[in-house]
């Protein structure tokens, strides 16, 4: 009978935050395959337990998926921890599970704290919807591309950052979306855990103090809003509503000049403006 993999999920900082099946499953699995052999080592020693470790990280997975999937095959029970938290959750992990379950093997998860689920429960931000996106990219171009991409989610936004770029992504942020309201949760469970609430203009300045930029963050951001998906579709529509109303109009005998100048007075437009939109329109199609 082959073994079984179990996702443990660990404290993200208060040791009290451990669940006693995670325990209990540490205790008694073959092994534990973690990020860190050191930090996880620490976590067990302050509960007594003696499991073997094995190292687990972004560097060795494709090796250590294959050793441990041949470790779960022939009858050994494996456990998955990351530094802390769930594993997987942008963390290593997805590819030992896929592996795993391309074999057939058992995965058990053992559900404890994520930091990003935590946070959106203090963050006062609507929580019935909400976009996780793992980490932003670390450059400021590719950061305003993502940004841009999500900008239209009507949903809570979620963000992993780290200290020493959160300035500069609220800044990206503010640009992008707008002066929406945005959380700052850091150190989440530990001694100097601070959850900063208020818009992207006042976070941007709270945190430009790098004395304050410390710690893991998670940074959440309201998603877009009515109004702001309306102005939207609205912009989006433009180029085809122009060439719509030019159209009937060239249709009632007006030549092309004149029934773009008049389409563009009825629909709000100026001249050069509503020119740039029929252009833009018509290269798609040619």
């Amino acid at each position: 009978m082959p073994g079984t993999l179990f996702i443990v999920a660990t404290p993200i900082g208060n040791l009290e935050d451990i669940t006693e099946r995670a325990l209990r499953v540490l205790r008694e699995v073959d092994l534990i395959a973690c990020e860190d052999t050191r930090h996880t080592r620490l976590l067990l020693s302050r509960f007594g337990i003696k499991t073997k470790t094995i190292s687990y990280h972004e560097h060795n997975e494709r090796e250590r998926s294959e050793e441990l999937c041949r470790a779960l095959e022939s009858g050994k029970n494996v456990a998955l921890v990351s530094d802390a938290g769930t594993p997987v959750i942008s963390d290593p992990g997805f590819r030992i599970v896929n592996a795993a379950i391309q074999l057939g093997i058992s995965i058990v998860p053992i559900p404890g704290a994520t930091a990003f689920v935590a946070a959106l429960a203090a963050s006062g931000l609507p929580s019935d919807q909400f976009f996780f996106a793992g980490f932003l990219p670390a450059r400021a171009n590719a950061r305003r591309a993502m940004l841009e991409e999500l900008s239209a989610i009507p949903a809570t936004l979620i963000f992993y950052e780290a200290p020493h770029r959160i300035a500069a992504t609220l800044k990206n942020a503010r640009s992008v979306l707008g002066n929406r309201l945005a959380v700052v949760a850091r150190e989440l469970t530990k001694l100097h855990e601070e959850i900063a609430r208020g818009s992207l203009d006042e976070l941007a300045q709270r945190f430009a103090d790098k004395a304050r930029a410390r710690g893991e963050m998670v940074l959440l951001i309201s998603g877009a809003s009515e109004t702001e998906m309306l102005a939207r579709d609205k912009s989006e529509d433009a180029p085809a509503r122009l060439a719509k109303r030019v159209t009937e109009l060239e249709s009632e005998g007006l030549d092309s000049k004149a029934a773009l100048k008049k389409a563009a007075r009825e629909l709000g437009m100026k001249r050069a403006e509503a020119y740039r939109l029929m252009v833009a329109h018509k290269k798609p199609r040619s």
